[in-house]
């Protein structure tokens, strides 16, 4: 038999990882059990070791078992309920919820901790999908209504926490290590609690396992079988949030195992949801269970220090990488009227009306602003000769990076079918985000040229691995999307180990993350302004591809479009509006995930028009929130991509609210 010929199943992934991590756990508990049983006598009974082996790494390595199968489970119900494989608990704003809910708390109302960490965490979880369900309550619970306002509330709540920590951060640098999901434990106590939680939402997952698996055949098909699809969406949301929300309330943010271990089972082999459940809960629970146990033995007496959340995509993302060849492609829904799908729609007087009040609004803010000792003040005209050159640079930078992300986001977004894309997708914003981070904790502080030439050469780089990785199946965009993925939970992973080092060099580097234009020179602004024009007209030439490709492969074949070398040119044409936008703006693309949904909810749909306006309502929005970030907590001076995420925010959901078309 060939090493061709060999077979890969759930099984054979599971064997493999569940060898590796008896090898790690063998290493890890050898010398304190040769040594325990060594020990003989009265003594033994309060001897260190015995005492560290029993309350502190057997109690941890079993948290990391129950952590890994409960994420992996929320993560494969997610993912079968929305029907889109990047679903996550991080989707919905469980852990965004928590991490607000203890900033605001420790900022505060302190006392409340008396009631217990966990207790904080778990309310601000269920708020925050409390929020969510109702904003998709009149929507009938549809797959995207939950997607996208999901995706706003975590946004909106993980923006909240990051400026928090920026402006009380002696108060709130614990939050690095609890963000990064620290399975340190002292006793049994909290793993038996957890394990009790779990087990009573385990007949609620059994009970779905039908319904759930019925919604393969599409929301029509299941509604025809007598499946309340609604109802049944909505209670499978609620049971994966509650095993996420059980999870990040006992020992904090790890996310990339409820994303990945259902991806890796479906590769491995498992199409049936019940089966792809069961694979995903073992291997989520044997992925964690390595990665702590590695992190034990590498970091010895540190490993309380070291969290094991941020570290687990260090070691599933290149297994990711590795099974990702095995991905059965498929082709996107082709509409059921190809002749309407795409309808242009002329824009109302209203959208004329209220693009122009936000041009004069956008006037007003530029000479809005603060005074030496604090009060609001409005500049007139004969001083803008005053405030023009220090607001307009960064005014423009802001501005033309909020249009490249957009424009980044509506590509990707039509390219790929799937409201989740976005540019971070991709992995350029990680890489630039990793290549910057490591050059300030190695070299020191970066100057914006040093910043701005470590963010280019790590987009780069990463982008490359991604396209090298999808160039057998002619850039096929499920592939090159979940490669970018792998690389992107990659990158994050060592740099939330290094946010979580407690240096302070973290602060600096999160600010840089949040997105800061403080200090943005003219040449910079004017080489923003340039290359997003230039980029916006060069990817306004693929409006025929733009628009044929969402109908699917065999149509768009049918119609004469070359598969590859569109699929390369506009993925390529989408990284290089990220890697421009990236070093002005930083690594966050919220507007570009958020503009292309705004403007879709609008009512655009011609694709050289829904471009356009993307990119428009990018730039205003980052605008606008450059001018809120340096006004509203006057001296200090917030950084404009999470401002950004704030305003877009509720933009949306305004105009989901009243009716507006998601798709």
């Amino acid at each position: 038999m060939t090493a061709t010929s060999v077979r890969l199943s759930p099984g054979f992934l599971v064997t493999g990882l569940a060898t590796l991590a008896g090898i790690a756990c063998f290493l890890l508990l050898a010398a304190p059990v040769s040594q325990l049983r060594a020990t003989q006598g009265p003594e033994a009974i309060y001897d260190v070791t015995r005492m560290v082996l029993i309350y502190a790494t057997l109690p941890r390595l079993f948290m990391a078992l129950l952590c890994g199968a409960a994420l992996a489970a929320a993560g494969a119900i997610l993912q079968q309920a929305l029907g889109n494989p990047l679903a996550s608990p991080t989707t919905l704003g469980v852990d965004a919820g928590a991490r607000l809910a203890i900033a605001l708390t420790l900022i505060f109302v302190p006392e409340l901790f008396g009631f217990g960490r966990d207790a904080v965490a778990l309310a601000g979880s269920v708020l925050a999908t409390l929020i969510v369900f109702a904003l998709v309550r009149n929507r009938g619970f549809s797959a995207i209504s939950i997607v996208l306002a999901g995706l706003i509330v975590s946004l909106y709540c993980g923006a909240l926490a990051a400026i928090l920590t920026l402006v009380e951060n002696r108060y709130l640098t614990s939050l690095f290590i609890w963000g990064g999901g620290s399975l340190a434990q002292q006793s049994w106590g909290p793993g038996l609690a957890l394990l009790w939680r779990i087990a009573v939402c385990l007949p609620a997952a059994l009970i779905l396992l039908r319904p759930l698996s019925l919604l393969d055949l599409g929301d029509e098909a299941s509604r025809s079988l007598g499946v309340p699809v609604g109802r049944v969406r909505a209670l499978a949301v609620a049971v994966a949030v509650l095993f996420s929300a059980f999870v990040t309330s006992a020992v904090g943010v790890i996310g990339f195992v409820g994303l990945a271990a259902p991806i890796l089972a479906r590769l491995a082999g498992a199409r049936r949801f019940p089966e792809r459940l069961l694979w995903s809960c073992i291997i989520g629970a044997l992925l964690l269970l390595l990665t702590d146990a590695a992190v034990q033995l590498a970091a010895s007496g540190s490993a309380q220090f070291v969290p094991t959340g941020a570290v687990t995509a260090v070691l599933g993302s290149p297994l990711l990488l590795l099974l990702l060849p095995r991905l059965k492609l498929t082709q996107p829904p082709i509409p059921t009227n190809p002749g309407q799908a795409l309808p242009r729609r002329r824009p109302a007087p209203v959208w004329i009306v209220m693009g122009a009040g936000l041009a004069i609004l956008l006037v007003l803010l530029r000479l809005a602003g603060r005074n030496a000792d604090g009060s609001w003040a409005l500049f007139g005209f004969d001083d803008w000769h005053l405030v023009m050159p220090w607001r307009a640079p960064r005014f423009v930078a802001a501005s033309a990076a909020g249009g490249l992300l957009a424009g980044a986001g509506f590509i990707l977004q039509r390219l790929t079918n799937n409201p989740l894309a976005s540019p971070e997708v991709l992995g350029v914003s990680a890489g630039a985000m990793l290549a910057v981070a490591v050059g300030l904790f190695v070299a020191g502080p970066l100057n914006a040229i040093g910043q701005n030439i470590a963010a280019i050469m790590g987009g780069a780089a990463v982008l490359a691995m991604v396209l090298l990785m999808g160039r057998s199946t002619g850039f096929a965009p499920e592939r090159v999307l979940l490669a970018g993925v792998a690389l992107s939970a990659l990158a994050d992973a060592v740099v939330g180990v290094m946010m979580a080092a407690g240096d302070p060099r973290a602060v600096a580097l999160l600010s840089w993350l949040g997105g800061t234009t403080s200090g943005t020179s003219a040449n910079t602004a004017l080489f923003a302004l340039v290359t997003c024009g230039l980029l916006a007209a060069a990817a306004a030439l693929g409006q025929r591809w733009l628009t044929i490709l969402p109908l699917g492969s065999a149509t768009a074949q049918a119609l004469g479009t070359p598969l590859s070398h569109a699929r390369l040119s506009l993925f390529l044409a989408a990284a290089v509006m990220t890697a421009a936008a990236t070093p002005v703006i930083g690594p966050l693309t919220f507007v570009g995930l958020l503009a292309p949904h705004i403007v879709r909810a609008a009512g655009v749909r011609h694709a050289l028009s829904s471009l356009c306006t993307s990119i428009a309502v990018g730039a205003a929005l980052m605008g606008t929130a450059d001018c809120f970030a340096r006004t509203i907590a006057f001296p200090i001076q917030l950084p404009t991509g999470l401002v950004a995420a704030l305003i877009a925010g509720p933009f949306l959901l305004l105009l989901l609210n009243r009716g507006a078309r998601l798709t």
